[in-house]
């Protein structure tokens, strides 16, 4: 497998020796998570399904960011603390996420439950004298790592031009970042140079060479991490260790708003909450995995619209395979369909499925390529194909390629599949007694719960449609 490494600006094969470890830069939690963390979050979650239905062990590391100016801020502005405000979010992110049918990370580091590691990284960097002492805080010497800038591939007065720098007449160079900041009110915490709290950056660095050591194999995040954040974490951890950091770069596009950058000062954002309630998550999944992940994507109302349709298809090729015949009757009238026809085409676009997520994970074209597998599997059953053989090599192939996306057909209780059952009986009753008015009836309720009536010759099937789109 090979994916696009943002720092060598080329394609590099991902390691996997005994494990691929994983560390996705998470979210600030001092507010709801929008769109653009979920699509960066389903697209590493995809790629930790590609990889582990493949065999490899991964172990999947994603911080949350629980001590920030914002979290801070927020705390004050409703009068409470910044646990309450970091614990509110991050209650929220899981059930969310959850409802996503995005799996859960192996580990889940919060940056409070690492100070005493920031710090040691910290002093290890004074006594390397990358780092200073300044009267505000602890600064790292940008000068003084010779390949600062090698991420972003920007020159030096560029990343003075184009950095969040604060204003602070003590630091050495206008470029110099905080490893940790002077700070008297809460929350602070003890350091050898005084009460404070740590810098952004050096939180993911003591996070991530923790939980995976040094040289692992995937770093990940949105693209607007690029520079300060990522740039500053390979600084200060190469500086550190005196070895490669991350062994890949993976950065994921943003999402824009009908052409616009999504900003909370033009009100255009969107909610994960928003987003599962309009739309559901198989809808947003297979949006977030539409386009490349290193390139923008727009979210389009017209385009989930149109996504919808397809969904549908989904639904329906998942009745028919689930829900055979019960022998294999239509294979003696065809029986080279198998091998000459059903086999060899289902196959070529498993392949397809699997070269394009291991060709720079290319989400999209394996999209094409699992709706192709469900449009065949659509076209076998209009043309009475799905007898219990065909199913039986067709289900394993179309669970697999779900399992990957994360994509997740509506579940129904016992009691409703007995319900449906007998008002399904009870059509059948009423249409060979020549009532259709009555069997329509029972359609009409039962499309009034979301079940859809699939008549063939011999049998009616029936599936549970998401309520999306509304």
């Amino acid at each position: 497998m090979k994916i696009f490494d943002t720092l060598s600006q080329k394609e590099k094969e991902v390691v996997k020796n005994n494990m691929v470890r994983i560390y996705l830069c998470g979210v600030t939690v001092y507010d709801d998570s929008h769109i653009g963390h979920a699509r960066t979050i389903i697209v590493f979650d995809t790629l930790r399904r590609f990889l582990e239905s493949e065999g490899t062990k991964v172990k999947f590391v994603q911080n949350f960011t629980d001590i920030d100016d914002k979290i801070i801020n927020r705390a004050r502005t409703e009068n409470t603390s910044t646990d309450k405000i970091s614990t509110r979010y991050i209650d929220r992110y899981f059930v969310e996420f959850d409802k996503l049918n995005v799996k859960r990370a192996d580990s889940y580091p919060k940056a409070t439950e690492y100070i005493e590691k920031m710090i040691d990284l910290i002093k290890g960097l004074i006594d390397k004298e990358i780092a200073y002492v300044s009267n505000n805080g602890v600064y790292f010497a940008v000068s003084k790592f010779k390949d600062y800038g090698k991420l972003s591939k920007k020159k030096i007065d560029e990343l003075i031009a184009g950095a969040r720098v604060e204003v602070d007449e003590t630091k050495h160079d206008p470029l110099d970042f905080a490893l940790w900041k002077f700070a008297n009110d809460q929350p602070n915490w003890d350091s050898p140079w005084g009460k404070g709290r740590p810098g952004w950056h050096i939180e993911c660095s003591a996070m991530s060479l923790e939980e995976l050591g040094n040289d692992f194999e995937i770093h990940g995040g949105g693209r607007d991490l690029i520079f300060p954040h990522h740039e500053n974490e390979i600084a200060q951890s190469e500086a550190f260790t005196g070895q490669n950091f991350a062994k890949i770069w993976m950065h994921v596009g943003m999402v824009t708003i009908d052409g616009v950058k999504m900003s909370k000062s033009l009100g255009n954002t969107k909610t994960v909450e928003y987003v599962l309630q309009k739309w559901g998550p198989n809808i947003i999944r297979l949006f977030c995995l539409a386009g490349h992940y290193s390139k923008p994507i727009d979210y389009s109302e017209d385009m989930l619209k149109e996504t919808i349709t397809k969904w549908r298809q989904v639904e329906n090729a998942y009745a028919e395979i689930s829900n055979p015949e019960k022998d294999d009757t239509v294979l003696l009238q065809h029986p080279n369909i198998m091998e000459k026809a059903i086999r060899p085409r289902i196959e070529e676009e498993l392949n397809r499925f699997h070269d394009a997520l291991n060709n720079d994970f290319n989400t999209s074209l394996a999209l094409n390529s699992f709706f192709s597998v469900v449009d065949e599997i659509n076209n076998l059953a209009s043309a009475e194909y799905i007898a219990k053989s065909v199913a039986g090599y067709l289900l394993p192939v179309f669970t697999k390629m779900m399992n990957i996306l994360g994509l997740k057909i509506s579940e129904i209780t016992k009691e409703e599949n007995d319900e449906i059952g007998k008002m399904i009986e009870r059509r059948k009753i009423f249409r060979d007694e020549k009532r259709y008015q009555d069997a329509d009836n029972i359609r009409k309720q039962l499309l009034d719960k979301g079940i859809i009536l699939i008549d063939h010759k011999k049998r009616t099937l029936w599936m549970k449609q998401e309520n999306i789109g509304n």
